[in-house]
């Protein structure tokens, strides 16, 4: 069809398992302009408040006349669950293109479903295959662990943070970034995801020290664990307790045989009744497949036959992606003490099914 001598914008949609995405609309104001004036929604935000129904009426029309993502402008979508908004993502492409950037804002309520992943999934497949730009980029406020959980999830990078470099709210917040390639998504996307066929617990050696150093965990979970490297600095430096240092036990895990974490251990000793698990980590690529689980399944069942009592471990209590439903999952209990801040909890070796 054609108006005037015109071919009319398709606009633009997207359909996943439980969101249809489409431009923002004139029926979304009301919900749009509420949830964008919640204190919890717009704190980490940089957006004119109080945030007026004039606003959201001026980029709605904007959204609607661009009818979807377009170079050279951003772009608000709108996330429908049952025909009911229920967050939005944000999308600018440069004039080329070639490069993006995405936001993304759920109401509160809705928060903790999953739907923001799904969405910036469906997008970021959508920027990188039918777009096809070169790279995806995201900023955030490096307290908002949540926001970040998203974009680690979905495959991007941390990249850094640039200090003092956002105005917001009357003051300058640090800035911090991530961002994907479509080579490196494509590689994410090709990871492993299901359960590992076989876990094994390797020794650190010359040979792979270097690979053991490079693993990772999320930037999510940065102030939950300390990087692998530091954890070897410890080994050879131990700290002290109960009048006397640290004696380190540690492994490389690998899954399928290829390298997918690090565990250590404290030996006991007068300061330390019960082997403590020191250090724990998963790669950020190979997490959810259960080889955690696995590792110290086989590190407890090791150590009973060792002749220990209890496994020990701690965590920081009330953190984003805290660990603590983890371990109370394998059957860490917690004892109710608490030191340098974190939660001791131990598991009964003598619970364990079988050998």
């Amino acid at each position: 069809m054609r108006l005037n001598g015109c071919v009319p914008r398709l606009a633009f949609r997207l359909d996943t398992e439980r969101l249809e995405i489409r431009p923002l609309s004139r029926e979304h104001i009301t919900e749009f302009a509420r949830y964008r004036n919640l204190d919890e929604v717009a704190r980490y935000q940089d957006w004119q408040l109080p945030y007026t129904r004039d606003l959201a009426h001026e980029l709605v029309d904007q959204c609607q006349s661009l009818g979807g993502p377009s170079p050279g402008h951003w772009v608000q979508l709108a996330l429908e669950a049952d025909r009911t908004l229920v967050g939005d993502v944000a999308v600018w492409l440069d004039d080329d293109a070639q490069f993006a950037t995405i936001g993304y804002t759920l109401a509160p309520e809705r928060q903790g479903s999953g739907y923001a992943v799904e969405a910036v999934e469906a997008i970021v497949e959508w920027l990188f295959l039918r777009r096809r730009v070169h790279r995806i980029a995201a900023t955030l406020d490096p307290r908002n662990l949540a926001s970040a959980r998203v974009l680690e999830r979905c495959g991007f990078v941390y990249v850094g943070t640039a200090r003092g470099a956002a105005f917001v709210r009357g003051e300058w917040a640090d800035d911090t970034r991530f961002s994907v390639l479509a080579d490196e998504w494509r590689r994410w996307r090709g990871r492993p995801t299901g359960p590992a066929g076989s876990v094994e617990l390797v020794a650190v050696t010359d040979a792979n020290v270097r690979a053991v150093g490079e693993l990772d965990r999320a930037f999510s979970q940065r102030e939950l664990v300390a990087p692998v490297l530091v954890s070897l600095a410890q080994a050879l430096v131990p700290p002290i307790r109960g009048g006397m240092p640290l004696e380190p036990w540690y492994r490389a895990i690998e899954a399928d045989g290829e390298l997918a974490g690090f565990v250590m251990l404290a030996e006991p000793h007068e300061g330390v009744p019960h082997p403590y698990l020191w250090r724990f980590l998963v790669d950020v690529r190979h997490q959810g497949r259960g080889i955690g689980r696995t590792a110290i399944d086989r590190i407890a069942r090791e150590r009973r036959r060792a002749g220990a009592t209890h496994l020990a471990v701690s965590w920081v209590p009330d953190a984003v992606g805290s660990p603590a439903r983890f371990y109370e999952r394998l059957g860490f209990v917690p004892t109710g003490r608490v030191e340098h801040g974190e939660v001791e909890a131990l598991l009964d070796l003598a619970t364990l099914d079988g050998a």
